[in-house]
This record gives C-alpha cells, structure tokens and sequence, in this order.
C-alpha cells in the first residue's frame, strides 16, 4: 500500500481566507488538534511576518507534538540579496520548526513580469536559498508556485526549476495549481512529467477556483505525488485550497492509500473544531462531514436505505465519524418516519400513518421539521400521550415604545402550571421576540429552576409566501441549548411573535423534557 503525506496548511494559506483571524491560542488549539488527529505535517506560519506567528512557533516548540512535523513558511531570498543576509530566510533559519517550506516562482510569465529578473537568476535564487536552510540544519520544502500554468507556457523551465530545488537540497518539490485554473487531466500530466525529472518526492498544492482542488489532488496521488498539501474545511484565500476533509476519506476509503495515523472515524470532528475555533460554520453540504452529507428526506430512499445502506450511502457514515440522519418532510412515506422515530429513540408503531398523515398536513400550513427534530419528537409523544403539559400560556402581550435613538420592547406573560398556579411577569428586550422570551423563562423559573442554563443560539424567520407581502405567513426555527444539548423548534404563525412564541414554548417543554430523562436515569 503506497504512503501518502497530508500536510495541513490550515494556520496559514487557511488563515489567509476571508473572515478568519486566528489567535496565537487558536493556532496552539488547532495545533494540538490536527497533532492528535495524525497529521504528517502542519505549516504554522510564517516566522519574521508578524509577531504573533513568532510567539506561536516560540510556544508551539515545547507541545511534545507525536504525530506532527511542525512547518514554517516562507519565500526564496529577495532578488539581489545573499541568502544569508535574507531577513526572512534568517528568520526561517533561527525558528525552532525542523522543517522549512519556501516557495519560489516556476512560471516564466510570474519571472519576467512579476519579479522583473531573468530566468537564471531565478534559478539560482531557488537554489541557494534552499542550500542556505540546508546548510543550517533545516529539512526543506520546495512549493513550485504556479508549476502547472508554467508547465504549460515554458514546460522545460518549470522543471529546471524543480532541478534547481533538489540541488539545493530540498527533500521535497511541490506542485502548485497557485490560481486554480487547471484540469485534473492537466494536473496528473505534469505531475507525472516532473516525477519522471527529479529524484525527490513530489507532492501536490491545489486551489479551489475552478471547484476541482479534491479532484486534481487525488489525479496528482494516482500520478504518482506522496504528499498532499490542503486545509481543514478547505479554508484558504479567495476560493479556498483542496478540503483534507474531503481528500483524505478519498485517499483512505475510495483508493486504498496509507495516510499514516490520520484518524479518519474523527475528521468530522476535527471538522466541527476548527469550523469553530474559525468561526466560520462549515458548509452543512461539505461531502464526508457535513451535516447533511447523509441527510435522507426521500421516502424511497429510506425505505431502500432500511434494507441496505449501501444503496443510497457511498460510505458508512461512522466510518468517517459523521451520523446519518432521516428527515421528516411532506415527501415523507411510513418508511421515513418509522426510521425517524428509531433515530430519536422511539418505536414505531400502529400510529405511524397517522403520524406520516399529521406531518403532511402540518407542513401544507408552513412547518418544516426536517430542520426540527425537537418539534417533531414533542409532536409524536404528544400524541401518544406520553408528554405531560407541564405548563400552558395563558395570554401574552407586547409592548413597543419608540424613543430617541431606538425602540424600548416589553413583554408580559400569564403562565400557568400543571397545579393551576399562575405566574404573571414582565421583562424588558432589546425586540418584541427577546422580551417575550425573557418574560417566558422568568415566569417559568419559579416552577423550573433548571431552565435557567437555557439559552437561544439562533432564530431565523422565512416568509412563506412573499405575494402576500405582510398578510404572509411566517416560520421561525429556533435553536437553544443548555450548554451540553441543543435542539431546534419549529413555530408558524400569520403573525411573527406568534409563530415565535410556538417555538419558544416547544423549546422550554422539549428542555423539561431532558431534565425529566436526566432524572430518571
């Protein structure tokens, strides 16, 4: 079995993607977490750059890392200047990381126009400055920024310039798709070209302009490269880099390749880490570990997935530590809802169809629980009786005052509880929806002291029907959490605080309904 590298540049070209600034700890984190996962290689940033990578590489060299090489980055010396008097390749010679990675230019077109030298003195700059790192000790990447587009102008020179790195002494050349333009086909030609040139291993850098960074770097495996350089979620600039989460679960379970001590069952976590620590979500759709990579909404393919997974999952989902997850819609059969009802931990039974039929007509009016499954559970205990009401809402009403510089918002809420006490409070908010929630919670504390960890994480509104303009209807999915669980409600309503006020009780009895289970156990 071949052994293929993943080298994770994550805390640098991931860095480099709109929206995402990473903290020296949020570095040390991912860190620490791409270390335990298995990773070959994590590029940590570039030394000399700024100062928060320098802490980071300072602190980074006492983690005790086990499975990772830690990197640094950075470029071959400046046009006219001995290697040694390089400030950035001083700084990469005095960082602790024992391997360096540099890059140079490979494409003739980037030489002439962007640096503005001959095509020799390029070669030289390639070269000596990957012998100074040498000479200091270092084990040294060489990244061929461009190879593909000047594999293409000037095929000849892009390879000298790899020739250049391996007499310098680099350990590994990598092929860059720097502007992601390029075909797989084009991809695994080149790579094979230069495999066939140097002595060296080869590995792969692709971008995502073109939407193919996975596929060209998996051409470029079946080429021949044993190395695969991507981030995490396939952060990175403009388009993105090749998505590790993607690219490795191919190499393993699609071609058989080594991958080391990757842990594949935890990519979907390690997906989930960094999507956080960046706090960028990652797309519910991302292939392998997105949230609905094995979302089943047909009832035709549930039913078929009942019998055999195989025939609408192209892997088991624990393999990669992902979930498979049967959503309950108006497309909906009796097998859809039977595997539902399994999924939340309850047996299906002869009320079934009146569950499927329920669900059918709740959804002509507007809601939607494939997204709810808290809703959806509290719809079918309900109906079998097996959920106490614990309270009801007696009435409500909203207040809104306009004021210089904004809006005052108060909510007061009659509650009673299964006794027949009632409770009338008010709070304030800073809108209709966050008041009455406040006045809600505040009334229910009295009978449930436990709601007070509860908290709302999200509320989204979808207007149902826009020809309506504000006679529509409304749907409002909210989701809430008790710092351990959380779970989403589903509410519709002609009127906004209305369908928010459905949801927000649904959410406070479905959060009894933990606290009663925790109970009992």
């Amino acid at each position: 079995m071949r052994r293929v590298f993943i080298y994770d540049t994550t805390l640098r070209d991931g860095a480099q993607c709109e929206g995402v600034s990473f903290s020296c700890e949020d570095k040390l984190d991912i860190l620490r977490r791409l270390d335990s996962f298995g990773t070959d290689f994590v590029e940590g940033g570039w030394p000399g750059s700024n100062p928060r990578d320098d802490e980071f590489f300072a602190r980074a060299s006492s983690l005790g890392l086990t499975n990772t090489a830690l990197t640094a980055f950075g470029s071959t010396r400046r046009y006219g200047v001995r290697p040694e008097d390089d400030a950035n390749l001083k700084a990469l010679a005095s960082c602790p990381a024992e391997w360096c990675c540099i890059f140079g230019k490979s494409w003739d077109f980037q030489v002439t126009e962007a640096l503005g030298i001959s095509l020799e003195e390029n070669l030289a700059m390639v070269e000596d400055s990957v012998a100074f790192l040498a000479s200091k000790g270092k084990r040294v990447m060489f990244d061929a920024e461009h190879f593909f587009d000047g594999w293409r102008s000037d095929r000849e020179y892009a390879l000298r310039v790899l020739e250049a790195a391996e007499r310098g002494g680099a350990g590994w050349v990598v092929l860059c798709d720097t502007n992601g333009g390029s075909l797989p086909s084009t991809v695994a030609e080149g790579c094979r070209d230069a495999i066939s040139r140097v002595r060296i291993p080869v590995g792969i850098h692709c971008h995502n302009d073109s939407d193919l960074a996975t596929a060209c770097s998996l051409a470029a495996v079946e080429a021949g490269c044993t190395m695969v350089q991507g981030t995490v979620n396939g952060l990175g600039e403009r388009c993105g880099n090749a998505n590790l989460c993607a690219v490795i679960p191919d190499l393993a379970l699609k071609m058989g390749v080594d991958v080391g001590e990757a842990d594949i069952p935890g990519i979907t976590g390690l997906s989930k880490f960094v999507g956080e620590v960046a706090n960028m979500s990652p797309s519910p759709g991302m292939p392998f570990t997105g949230d609905r990579a094995f979302a089943h909404k047909g009832g035709m393919h549930v039913s078929a997935l009942v019998k055999n997974p195989r025939t609408y999952e192209h892997v088991d989902p624990a393999s990669v530590g992902n979930a498979r997850r049967v959503l309950v819609s108006d497309m909906a059969g009796r097998a859809s809802i039977s595997e539902k009802l399994r999924e939340l931990g309850l047996e299906p039974g002869e009320d079934s169809p009146e569950i499927t039929r329920m669900i059918k007509e709740m959804e002509s009016r507007g809601y939607e629980f494939e997204g709810a499954d808290a809703s959806f559970e509290l719809l079918v205990r309900r109906l079998r009786g097996d959920l106490a009401q614990r309270f009801r809402v007696e009435g409500f009403r909203v207040f809104m005052d306009s004021r210089e510089g904004g809006m005052d918002s108060e909510a007061s809420v009659k509650v009673v509880d299964a006794d027949g006490v009632m409770e009338h409070t008010a709070a304030d908010g800073n809108g209709p929806v966050n008041a009455l929630d406040n006045a809600l919670r505040k009334a229910l504390q009295g009978f449930f002291p436990g709601l007070k960890e509860i908290r709302l994480t999200d509320y989204k509104v979808r207007v149902l029907d826009e020809k309506s303009a504000t006679r529509a209807s409304v749907r409002v999915l909210i989701r809430t959490t008790d710092g351990v669980n959380s779970w989403t409600t589903v509410g519709v309503s002609e009127n906004v605080i209305e369908a928010s006020l459905i949801a927000l009780i649904d959410s406070l009895e479905y959060a009894l309904m933990l606290q009663g289970q925790e109970e009992i156990q």
